[in-house]
């Protein structure tokens, strides 16, 4: 495996404490991550970070969960499987 594809962006979903997400945010950005979407007051946001700096993320102060986005395929209306 390249090196450059060791450190390939991923998509990762956090939830961090929405009483200091300002905060949490910077501080996320400072270890790396491009924030793609935010929801403060649910304590949420998405974004990108070199797959090798999410131990990173996941020890700042205020982080809850750290996960890979994940995308779900839903069958055609008309598909046997409902």
């Amino acid at each position: 495996m390249s090196e450059s594809s060791q450190c390939a962006p991923v998509g990762i979903i956090l939830a961090v404490d929405p009483d200091r997400f300002a905060e949490v945010v910077e501080a996320l950005r400072g270890a790396g991550l491009t924030v793609t979407g935010e929801q403060p007051s649910l304590g949420t946001l998405s974004g990108t970070v070199a797959e090798d700096r999410i131990p990173a993320l996941e020890t700042v102060d205020g982080v809850e969960s750290v996960d890979r986005e994940r995308t779900v395929q839903l069958p055609p209306p008309d598909s046997p499987i409902q």
